[in-house]
């Protein structure tokens, strides 16, 4: 018999008992609508591995990872080829989260993957709410004649939660009848305070990492000029550390086009300070 020890393939700091866990750190390796440049599905791998070049502690939110209590499931498996049958799997899997008293973490794969973990979400919060963070509108009803799209994630999740409970922040590219769609229902916002407006609701937090800056995260796969800093984008996570955040995820890094691993580090420095303000 092999004595060890052995290195750990799950995100650092997680408690490795899934029943006495508060948050469950789901992976969702599924890139099958990108519209530009593909690679996502392997991101959560990369991730986790990456996370290991990450302190436990939080000097930004004083908190250390075990404080969190999440607990890292692995990667779901995902037919290739088949959209729906991979969002079906998305979805049981956070049902069976939330009927157990549990919040999801998701780490994507691309972004359509926020569709079927709110479609679960919703099942047991009435008054849900979603704070997108992206470059782009995803307001689309269609992308080259494909409704189930990244490009049309947040137009399918607003016929679920009402397009009055999202707030899109960071926003600098889309269709001109998305930005019609964002003022309509006064979507996009720019500052902190009209955030206030969820204060009683049940906050799903999305990140799009293509929200930052491409000099800060070259590896997504439609990078787009004009983002955040890495900063810019904990300071809106530091105000929403007084929301109810009931669930989250992180989409869209595709690590293989920043052969510097930078953006993986990013992206996991990015997802340990979202756990820590929930």
């Amino acid at each position: 018999m092999l004595t060890g020890p052995f290195l750990d393939r799950n995100w650092m700091g997680q408690n490795p008992d899934f029943r006495t866990s508060n948050i469950v750190m789901l992976g969702m390796p599924f890139d099958g609508t990108v519209s530009y440049r593909s690679g996502s599905r392997f991101a959560p791998e990369q991730i986790r591995l990456a996370s290991w070049g990450l302190e436990e502690y939080s000097p930004r939110f004083d908190k250390h990872l075990e404080n969190v209590n999440f607990h890292d499931a692995g990667d779901l498996e995902l037919p290739l080829g088949n959209t729906y049958k991979s969002l079906e799997v998305i979805e049981k899997n956070v049902e069976d989260i939330y009927k157990l008293g549990k919040r999801v973490f998701g780490i994507g794969g691309e972004h359509l993957v926020t569709l079927p973990e709110i479609k679960a979400v919703s099942k047991f919060c009435d008054n849900l709410a979603v704070v997108h963070f992206d470059a782009h509108t995803d307001l689309r009803e269609e992308y080259l004649g494909e409704e189930m799209s990244h490009s049309a994630v947040i137009r399918h999740i607003s016929k679920i939660v009402g397009a009055e409970n999202i707030k899109q922040i960071g926003i600098r590219s889309g269709m001109k009848e998305e930005w019609k769609f964002m003022k309509e229902y006064s979507t996009l916002i720019h500052e902190y305070k009209e955030l206030d407006v969820l204060k009683d609701k049940k906050i799903f937090v999305t990140v799009d990492l293509d929200v930052l800056d491409p000099s800060v995260m070259s590896g997504t796969g439609t990078p787009e000029a004009g983002g955040f800093t890495f900063n810019q984008l904990i300071d809106w996570f530091d105000y929403l550390r007084k929301f109810d955040i009931i669930g989250a995820d992180v989409v869209e890094l595709a690590p293989d086009y920043d052969t510097s691993g930078v953006s993986t580090a990013v992206a996991t420095k990015v997802i340990r300070e979202l756990l820590m303000i929930m």
